[in-house]
């Protein structure tokens, strides 16, 4: 075998024990893509809102660096994230914008059964992969949202980080949680297309660079340190809204929706398989492409909103590919106006 080939193989026995990790898969952003899509910009009137997101991800192939499906490889990868999402706007306003936070608390349950025959690695036809995790995930904190409220346009941007609360123990099968910090810059607009603000486009744009992570080597379960690349996430959709009654107390909105994720750095560090050090860098970078459809039902005099979504994709390198579900709703207890002061 030559290096080159050993060298590719290699490549090829990381994306398999990637996959083998039921949550991450390869080593792909934290960032869930399906979360946004219509009304991205638009942040809630002052007061506390809660949202629930249930977000349900289920794959039945592994693709290459070049989105093909990798041969020899049958099962099923798929997960459940249930979402708590607790807002707090003030009435406060800092250079004429809405100040916001934010936190992301999640369970997950994840699971994963797979057979894999890759004769070339020395693995056997009926080699059994199988994982699964449930409990508190990672959260997401977003100390600092600033937006605005413009005639055609709600529009804001925001840093978070993503903090190692779930758990994650290198080489196990019943990881829930990414094993490393994030941080991610991130900016989101709603355009009102006609004058009655009743035609939308969306768009949320994600940064996120990455903190170090240790991993178990293959097939030693001795340790190494890597730092996944930096990934950049678009989430886009548009919308319409279709009021059920005149008095505009009932409104659903509808509209296609979808994302693209792309891996834009290089993974820093080592893996060791078979007890050689193979540069992280070395794995492909992944991508991921979907397009579906979203649909709202809004009860406005009541702070109530329900969202259905479903994102099949597409397009997949270097990682899993299926389909995204999201359901779930949202709440606002608004803070009170001031009544008028008397003459």
């Amino acid at each position: 075998m030559s290096s080159q080939t050993k060298d590719g193989v290699l490549v090829f026995a990381l994306i398999i024990v990637g996959f083998a990790s039921p949550l991450l898969g390869q080593q792909k952003g934290q960032w869930v893509p399906g979360q946004s899509g219509l009304d991205a910009g638009v942040l809630p009137d002052p007061g506390f809102t809660y949202a629930s997101l249930n977000v349900n991800y289920s794959a039945n192939a592994l693709n290459d660096s070049g989105g093909n499906k990798l041969p020899g490889i049958t099962g099923k990868l798929s997960f459940w994230a249930i979402e708590s999402v607790f807002y707090y706007v003030p009435k406060t306003k800092i250079l004429g914008g809405k100040l916001a936070f934010m936190t992301v608390l999640p369970a997950a349950n994840g699971s994963l059964t797979a057979d894999v025959g890759v004769r070339s690695l020395g693995i056997p036809p009926k080699f059994g992969l199988n994982g699964g995790g449930y409990g508190f995930a990672d959260s997401w904190f977003q100390p600092f949202t600033l937006g605005w409220n413009l005639k055609r346009a709600d529009t804001f941007v925001a840093y978070a980080f993503t903090a190692p609360t779930g758990r994650y123990s290198p080489g196990a099968s019943n990881n829930v949680g990414s094993g490393y910090w994030g941080n991610n810059i991130e900016g989101s607009s709603t355009v009102y297309l006609t004058k009655n603000r009743g035609t939308t486009a969306n768009m949320l744009a994600d940064w996120e660079v990455h903190g170090q992570k240790k991993v178990a080597s293959f097939p030693s379960g001795q340790f190494s340190h890597i730092t996944p690349g930096q990934a950049f996430t678009l989430e886009w959709g548009i919308g319409q809204f279709l009021p059920l009654d005149k008095q505009m107390h009932k409104l659903l909105e509808v509209g296609l929706i979808g994302y693209d994720q792309w891996q834009v750095s290089a993974n820093g560090g080592n893996y060791l398989v078979a007890g050689v050090p193979v540069a992280a860098s070395r794995v492909p970078y992944y991508s991921v492409h979907a397009v579906g459809f979203q649909t709202n039902f809004i009860l406005p005099p009541k702070h109530l909103s329900f969202f259905f979504k479903y994102e099949p994709e597409y397009r997949a390198k270097a990682r899993p590919q299926g389909r995204t579900i999201v359901f779930g709703g949202s709440y606002t207890y608004k803070f009170r106006k001031a009544p008028p002061s008397k003459p």
